[in-house]
């Protein structure tokens, strides 16, 4: 049986027999004899993306993989994928309007990623398309790492290290102190799977949360604010969550920027563009707010030159979602989806595709 790899240990502390799985998979091959019976599922990816995905898929699925052929891929998916129904699409890979028209069958994207801006979500929302997101798999570890981005930015961890590490500790004595994270009040901006995440690891520092969404969510303790000025001016710290879209594109402009004020922190694991960069790194260098944790950028892997320099900022390359654990779940995820769509049954990490309003993660 080709099982998802890392998933026995997990059969042995939920006591599940692999017998039973083998047994199951046995009579998977018996109602697919054949590969051209297997459900068609495409992988779009660019020819320098390799995912495991494609080895797990690959027993229980038909797969067309347009960056293996040595044909164009326009020509590939006109000739061997317009019947195809679904459709993963590994990481960032763009996937336009152009590309989804070769497509006339589709009708389910599997995203791997949590941010779907590399995606036509206007095409999508025309034609029905249903997509889902990695944000379950990714929520538990995208929340640590914000919390760990607050955390160092709040007590000058990173700072410290270098100061420690440059011999300055023995010569200086005295290290600037930071500032305590409880009862510190957090805005999430974002309230998703993530975000909500974020809350409650946050709740348990004492905090207290407020957040920003499409709507206010009825069932969420947390304060509700209709706009993220509201939201920064209400707190001392955010942390952005949400996904990028034209209408969350530099959702932290400067009036935002100025409502946080010079006491004010803000943390980025969401998409780099949610920020006016630009307008970011001259607030953090006059001193106009009091730091910032940057897990993306609006135009990576370039990261501006001028924060390099500063003490305030805590920089990490776009890695707040991925762990072993988090891949591996990633993969179980789009497997179950999968296996879900083609049989008719509930999928899970649905990405709701709006209009006007932004989803969150």
């Amino acid at each position: 049986m080709a099982m998802i790899p890392g998933t026995k240990n997990k059969m042995e502390r939920n006591n599940i027999n692999p017998q039973d799985l083998t047994m199951a998979s046995d009579a998977n091959q018996e109602c697919f004899p054949s590969n051209d019976d297997l459900p068609t599922v495409l992988l779009h990816r660019l020819p320098s993306f390799n995912s495991p995905l494609k080895e797990i898929l690959q027993p229980h699925f038909h797969l067309l993989d347009p960056a293996d052929s040595p044909e164009p891929a326009t020509s590939f998916l006109s000739s061997h994928a317009k019947s195809v129904r679904a459709l993963v699409c590994i990481y960032n890979t763009p996937l336009s309007a152009e590309t989804l028209s070769l497509l006339p069958s589709l009708e389910f994207i599997v995203a791997t990623s949590a941010g779907v801006d590399h995606i036509d979500l206007e095409e999508c929302r025309g034609r029905g398309i249903i997509m889902t997101n990695a944000s379950k798999a990714f929520a538990e570890d995208a929340a640590d790492y914000a919390v760990a981005l607050l955390i160092d930015v709040c007590r000058r961890i990173s700072t410290a290290d270098r100061y420690v590490r440059a011999g300055l500790w023995q010569v200086n004595r005295d290290y600037p102190l930071g500032f305590k994270l409880g009862r510190k009040r957090v805005g999430i901006v974002g309230l998703g799977r993530i975000g909500f995440e974020v809350g409650k690891r946050l709740e348990a520092f004492g905090c207290s949360i407020a957040y920003n969404s499409r709507q206010k969510k009825p069932s969420i303790p947390f304060s509700y604010h209709a706009n993220v000025v509201d939201l920064a001016e209400d707190n001392d710290a955010l942390i952005l969550c949400c996904p990028l879209t034209e209408q969350t594109h530099h959702i932290i402009n400067r009036q935002v920027l100025e409502a946080l004020g010079k006491e004010g922190v803000i943390i980025n694991v969401g998409r780099g563009g949610l920020i006016d960069e630009e307008l970011l790194v001259k607030f953090l260098s006059r001193g106009d707010i009091a730091g910032a944790g940057l897990d993306v950028f609006e135009n990576e892997p370039d990261v501006p030159r001028e924060v390099f320099e500063l003490d305030n900022v805590v920089l990490s390359p776009h890695r707040a979602i991925f762990t072993p654990e988090s891949l591996e779940a990633l993969n179980e995820l789009v497997f179950t989806n999968l296996k879900a769509f083609f049989s008719n049954k509930p999928l899970q990490s649905v990405f709701k595709i709006e209009g006007k309003d932004y989803p969150v993660m």
